[in-house]
């Protein structure tokens, strides 16, 4: 990265999935990066953001969201780092996983700068998708998905989350169609993306039909 002068976009782009790409394969970033490497002042600036790229999604990844948390605080504290845009937006994304209040306004704050850089949005989606108490959340993750680069409905990762959003309104015909195109979409390989579209697929079937169930109930005791 420091010899390609690469900037922050193309940073994030290699280095997310990079962590990806070692997890599925059983060798986390986790494992060859210490915390202490990322913070060392001794880094040259670019060096220090590719380490904490790669560090920050492999925690991202493992859905360690507080661990995740606390590691930026520690980086704003200790002033040694300035944090990039798609660094903030990790932080955005631990805050977002845990329903915390701050979490919305950052993101829109960041939705003002990044403008349509899939990898940064992705960042924002998966946080989106994890806090199940946001406030009007399904219906953010509905809104930035119908935004560029988005708009097509070609994304699988994108469609999941929606089908998500849309099983939590309770859209659930619309949300078996979404799941059903993330399937169809997801390049052939990938059990692990394709084990979790099958999840959420079997989730929005199982609570449409306890929806059906519950709404029959009060129709059946008239009956008797």
């Amino acid at each position: 990265m420091r010899w390609l002068d690469a900037d922050w976009r193309e940073s994030s782009e290699v280095c997310a999935d990079a962590a990806w790409a070692a997890r599925a394969q059983g060798n986390s970033v986790l494992s060859s990066l210490s915390p202490s490497q990322v913070t060392s002042s001794d880094l040259d600036p670019v060096t220090a953001r590719t380490y904490r790229h790669l560090y920050l999604n492999a925690l991202r990844y493992d859905i360690r969201c507080p661990t995740l948390q606390a590691f930026i605080e520690q980086l704003v504290d200790s002033g040694v780092q300035p944090l990039d845009c798609y660094s903030r937006a990790l932080y955005a994304f631990a805050l977002l996983a845990q329903s915390h209040p701050e979490g919305p306004g950052l993101m829109d704050e960041l939705l003002g700068e990044v403008g349509a850089h899939a990898k940064t949005l992705h960042v924002l989606l998966h946080g989106l998708w994890l806090g199940q108490n946001l406030d009007q959340g399904a219906e953010r993750i509905l809104a930035l998905s119908s935004q560029p680069p988005f708009d097509g409905d070609n994304d699988p990762i994108v469609l999941f989350r929606v089908a998500g959003a849309l099983r939590r309104l309770g859209r659930y015909d619309e949300g078996l169609t979404a799941i059903d195109q993330a399937l169809d979409l997801l390049p052939p390989g990938d059990a692990l993306v394709v084990a979790d579209l099958v999840r959420e697929r079997l989730l929005i079937v199982a609570t449409q039909d306890l929806c059906r169930h519950q709404l029959a109930q009060p129709f059946r005791g008239a009956l008797a």
